[in-house]
C-alpha cells in the first residue's frame, strides 16, 4: 500500500542515543508522501545531554516533518476526536513511556497522542528501546504485544554480552511496520536479531 495522503502521528520519547536512527524515519514517511505530524515528551523538549540539546533536537524534528511539534497533552487530545491520525508511530520508545502506556497513565503528549488513536481504533507502532525489555519492563511488553491496535517494529537485544534485558527495534523498519499496521496486521518475525553495538 501506499503513505501517500497518509496522516501520521510520530511520538518521541526521551532515548536521546537513538535519535540518530530514528529521524532519517521522519524523513522517509514524508518522501513517500505521508503527512507526519510530530510529538515529543516534555524530555525530548527540555533535557540537554551528552547527545545534544532538547531545542536543537526539536528544530531539527521540525524541519524534517515540515511543522511545528505538538509539545501538551492539550494540543494532542484533538487528535482523537477532531483531527484523527490514520496510525501513530512511538519511535523510539523508552520503558518508562512502555510501562505508562501498558498501564493506562497518559501523562505526556506522546501518550495522550497514542491514546487518542487508540480511541479511533487506528495503529499504533511502537519502536521500543528499553535496557529492561527482558527485565521488569517484561511483562509490559508483553501485555502492550497483546493488545489490539498495537504494532511493533521488529526488534532484538542490541548488546547481549555487556546489556542482557536491552532490546531494540530496527529503526529502518519503520515505514513498513506502519504500512503494515494500517492494513491491520503485524510483520513478521517481530523478535529478531539485531546487529550488536560497534557492528
Amino acid at each position: 500500500m501506499s503513505l501517500k495522503g497518509k496522516r501520521i502521528g510520530f511520538g518521541l520519547t526521551g532515548s536521546h542515543c537513538t535519535y540518530d536512527a530514528v529521524l532519517p524515519q521522519i524523513e522517509k514517511l514524508v518522501q513517500l508522501g505521508a503527512e507526519v505530524i510530530p510529538v515529543v515528551t516534555y524530555t525530548v523538549k527540555n533535557t540537554d545531554t551528552k547527545f545534544g540539546e532538547g531545542e536543537d533536537w526539536v528544530a531539527k524534528i521540525e524541519s524534517l516533518a515540515g511543522r511545528k511539534i505538538i509539545g501538551s497533552i492539550v494540543e494532542a487530545e484533538p487528535l482523537g476526536p477532531q483531527t484523527p491520525l490514520d496510525c501513530m508511530v512511538i519511535a523510539p520508545m523508552t520503558g518508562n513511556s512502555m510501562s505508562k502506556f501498558a498501564n493506562a497513565l497518559t501523562d505526556s503528549p506522546v501518550l495522550m497522542a497514542a491514546k487518542a488513536t487508540l480511541r479511533n481504533r487506528r495503529p499504533v507502532v511502537l519502536g521500543i528501546s528499553t535496557n529492561d525489555a527482558l527485565g521488569l519492563n517484561g511483562v509490559n511488553l508483553m501485555r502492550l504485544m497483546a493488545a489490539k491496535h498495537i504494532y511493533f517494529i521488529p526488534y532484538g537485544q542490541d548488546n547481549p554480552e555487556k546489556k542482557p534485558t536491552s532490546m531494540v527495534a530496527r529503526m529502518d523498519m519503520l515505514p513498513e511496520t506502519v504500512e503494515a499496521a494500517i492494513e491491520g496486521y503485524q510483520i513478521q518475525p517481530v523478535i529478531i536479531e539485531r546487529f550488536r553495538d560497534g557492528d
